[in-house]
């Protein structure tokens, strides 16, 4: 049920402002709009001079073009609207699944693989049985390498997920079957998601650091780790430790040196 309501100023009346209302009912027929309009346009007719005018027909052409055009922008707007939602949708970029790391830390890929530890990354390929090495092309530079044989596509060739040091790199052709290239990496605290740009990442949240090894560490630190573990030995038995050690071999020379001095009250620090 549409209902068109206002109300018609009583000429009779408009010197003292007063005015009557007029209530319109219709029942407005999707598949009929123009028998909604003729029975509103009857009510006018029949409550008003409107159409006593000769201007009329003007001013109702002039209201349905209005009408019309404003109709036909919300609809342009609206499609607009829904087109750049779609398209927003489609160009939204899906995230890409997190793969499994492979025993080395990487992953195997159709033509190579690749692996790594927090201080370098390691790249496998095979190649043809009988390659030679001069057959080789490998372009490491800081952020990009490049690996295949001459005269064909590249087997590896795209910018490096992180940044690398080239003068601490280097590769080599194993059994004239496979190129395996080390790379250091510029930043030895963190794993790479990717061996390039771009391509599938990994999931380092699962990545297994390698168990250190003694003979992995410089001097001055091995010669501390290696007393530190000899003390934890030492007290777990109830030995003295190494400290302990040297000073009772300090006291021992002191005494032997110094047979008359009574260290009976010394205090011992």
């Amino acid at each position: 049920m549409a209902i068109l309501s206002g109300y018609i100023e009583d000429e009779d009346n408009k010197q003292s402002s007063t005015s009557s209302a007029l209530s319109f009912n219709a029942v407005l027929d999707p598949s009929n709009p123009l028998g909604f309009l003729e029975s509103a346009f009857n009510f006018v007719s029949e409550n008003s001079d409107m159409f006593n005018t000769d201007s009329v027909e003007k001013k109702i052409s002039s209201l349905v073009k209005n009408i019309k055009e404003r109709t036909m922008k919300e609809e342009a707007a609206k499609k607009e609207h829904e087109t750049k939602e779609k398209e927003e949708i489609k160009e939204k970029p899906k995230p890409k699944p997190k793969l499994n790391p492979n025993k080395d830390n990487g992953l195997d890929m159709e033509n190579h693989s690749w692996g790594q530890n927090l201080q370098e990354v390691t790249v496998t390929i095979p190649v043809p049985l009988g390659t030679k090495s001069r057959d080789v092309i490998c372009d490491v530079k800081k952020d990009y390498l490049k690996v295949g044989l001459k005269g064909q596509t590249p087997i590896v060739d795209g910018q490096l997920f992180e940044t690398v040091k080239p003068n601490d790199s280097y590769w080599s052709l194993e059994d004239q079957k496979v190129i395996y290239l080390l790379m250091t990496k510029c930043d030895k605290t963190s794993w790479w998601k990717s061996l390039l740009k771009g391509g599938p990442e990994i999931d380092t949240q699962k990545a297994e650091p390698e168990k250190s090894k003694l003979s992995d560490l410089d001097m001055e630190t091995r010669s501390t780790v290696e007393k530190m573990m000899f003390d934890q030995r030492q007290k777990q038995l109830g030995l003295p430790t190494n400290q302990e050690t040297e000073n009772q071999n300090m006291l021992k020379k002191f005494i032997a040196q110094n047979p008359n001095f009574d260290i009976t009250n010394a205090k011992m620090f």
